[in-house]
């Protein structure tokens, strides 16, 4: 992996962690559902990148973002 892009990703992370509790601790309207978004770009970015499923068959690229789409709608329903 390319050192740089590796440090953009990381560096992009420890940003949306800072967000999310940075929102976490304010009164947005829709703090649970912009806590699970971020949360699934950050899951998303983990998981391509530093698991390198960029790299795997089109078979796990599709069931992990399938996974993360049906999890986020349970989630948000059942905020």
């Amino acid at each position: 992996m390319n050192k740089t892009l590796f440090f953009n990703v990381w560096m992009v992370l420890i940003v949306l962690t800072i967000i999310v509790a940075i929102i976490s601790e304010s009164n947005i309207l829709y703090t649970g559902t912009l806590i699970i978004v971020l949360s699934i770009v950050k899951f998303l970015g983990v998981s391509f990148y530093f698991m390198e499923l960029r790299k795997s068959h089109p078979f796990w690229k599709l069931s992990v973002l399938i996974f993360v789409v049906l999890f986020a709608i349970t989630v948000i329903i059942l905020i």
